[in-house]
């Protein structure tokens, strides 16, 4: 059967284009490569790693966006392992706080949550059992059909929906919310309490020194060894399948068109179905009615950390960022030349005028905010101020999510899509990411067959 495959794709049998070079395009390249097939690595931006890629900000070179490892995330650790670095881990548990109603609060433990002022004793009951409760379901699946806000309210009541839930709701999506189901607050409620050594215990939050930097050098490296071929700097800009089912076209904005026997789209999924006009009606539809959100995040490298917690939430709605990260309770701040780095997302719709703002007037915006939160914060504790925008970062868990999800085999013979709208009541997070993985390989292994029933030989 792989001989008539093989003559049927013309002779490209064994290799593989894989548009997109985040930690999920190369990680993938990376297994297929030590399968011993050929593969190719397309990434438009200059470098690698999407949305893990790092840069520099104030003469240090971190993680563009923050990210740390869980001590559950098994996924992650089994790169860091093959890749020598899961030894390096630095484990540590941090702090997490509540800014609310113009005063901070730590919420680290039961003692902590009991003598949180906003809530009374019984909607700080309902608000644990829901946590509790929730962390315990195996299966998100059902919790589609609810809407989160529904969920919310029936558990733990409409004071601590519209005191605590609703402005974090409010800070991820937006109004968006109001299409968001229950299974969205549930994926993150189970990915923290995994974390947890027991109860509202601590969290343990790991990195590796010199950050995603240097987990994405290494990962190129091991690459290389493996003869993958990685392309930067290569805008694709069409993705279709050869006249009679022979192999895929790739077709670049600079460079003479490829053709692969298979090609796998890691992009989100909008993009994905801008890329690929072949693809059948159903499948652009699903692609492209995905609600993204995106982000502004703003990092920061200071003189000294702003406070105790990595993590602040906050439900005071003038605020204009979404959360506090202050990643020096995690990491050494000796990776910093002894600064303290900290980030200031803001989730955002793809369309958001934030997008087109001056970065000027977003930083005198975000500073003027620290300013009034933080008594002992001032402009001139800054050493350095640096903005990302992603528009398209993660889609949200809608009604009925993964009835409508894309599909990663498609009707195009040997066109693959795999990317975050296939994460199925999870978080997106590295670990989310990376589980991915074993899912598109096993669409890979599957090709031959579906490629085989394409063309009538079957």
């Amino acid at each position: 059967m792989m001989q008539v495959v093989s003559r049927a794709l013309g002779g490209f049998a064994g290799s593989t284009a894989i548009v997109g070079g985040g930690v999920l395009g190369l990680t993938l390249a990376l297994r297929l490569a030590q399968r011993g097939e050929r593969v190719t690595v397309f990434e438009r931006a200059p470098n690698f790693g999407g949305l893990a890629s790092a840069w520099t900000l104030g003469g240090v070179t971190w993680d563009r966006h923050y990210h740390v490892t869980l001590f559950s995330d098994a996924h992650t650790r089994a790169l860091l392992r093959d890749l020598g670095l899961e030894d390096d881990l630095r484990w540590t548990t941090v702090g997490t706080g509540f800014y609310t109603d113009g005063r901070f609060y730590p919420m680290n433990n039961a003692l902590d949550f009991l003598r949180f002022p906003p809530l009374g004793l019984l909607d700080k009951m309902r608000l644990g059992y829901t946590i509790a409760a929730g962390s315990r379901i195996q299966d998100g699946t059902p919790l589609e059909d609810i809407p989160v806000e529904d969920w919310l309210v029936r558990r733990c009541g409409r004071k601590t929906f519209e005191k605590i839930w609703r402005p974090l709701l409010l800070a991820k999506l937006g109004e968006r919310y109001r299409d968001a189901s229950a299974a969205f607050i549930w994926a993150i409620i189970v990915r923290l309490y995994a974390a947890r050594r027991s109860g509202l215990g601590a969290e343990r939050f790991g990195y590796v020194p010199g950050g995603y930097a240097r987990i994405l050098t290494t990962l190129e490296a091991r690459l290389r060894q493996h003869g993958v071929e990685l392309v930067a700097g290569a805008e694709v800009t069409s993705v279709r399948g050869q006249p009679g089912g022979d192999g895929i076209a790739i077709t670049l904005a600079a460079g003479p068109p490829r053709t692969f026997e298979r090609a796998v789209l890691t992009t989100p999924a909008p993009v994905a179905a801008s890329l690929a006009p072949d693809l059948s009606v159903d499948e652009r539809t699903r692609l492209t009615s995905k609600i993204y959100g995106g982000i502004i995040c703003a990092s920061l490298l200071l003189d000294h950390p702003l406070g105790p917690y990595y993590v602040t939430n906050l439900t005071d709605e003038w605020v204009p960022f979404s959360a506090v990260i202050d990643m020096s309770n995690v990491v050494d701040r000796t990776q910093w030349n002894g600064g303290a780095l900290v980030y200031l997302p803001k989730y955002v719709r793809p369309d958001d005028p934030l997008f087109e703002e001056d970065d000027a007037a977003v930083e005198a915006r975000f500073l003027s905010a620290l300013e009034r939160m933080y008594p002992n914060f001032s402009r001139e504790r800054v050493q350095a101020f640096r903005i990302s925008r992603v528009r398209h970062v993660f889609p949200i868990a809608t009604l009925r999510y993964s009835q409508q999800l894309p599909p990663i085999a498609t009707s195009v013979p040997g066109l693959l899509l795999l990317d975050s709208a296939h994460i199925i009541n999870g978080t997106l997070n590295v670990n989310e990411t990376l589980a991915l993985v074993e899912r598109g390989l096993a669409a890979l292994d599957a090709l031959p067959r579906f490629v085989a029933s394409q063309l009538g030989e079957a």
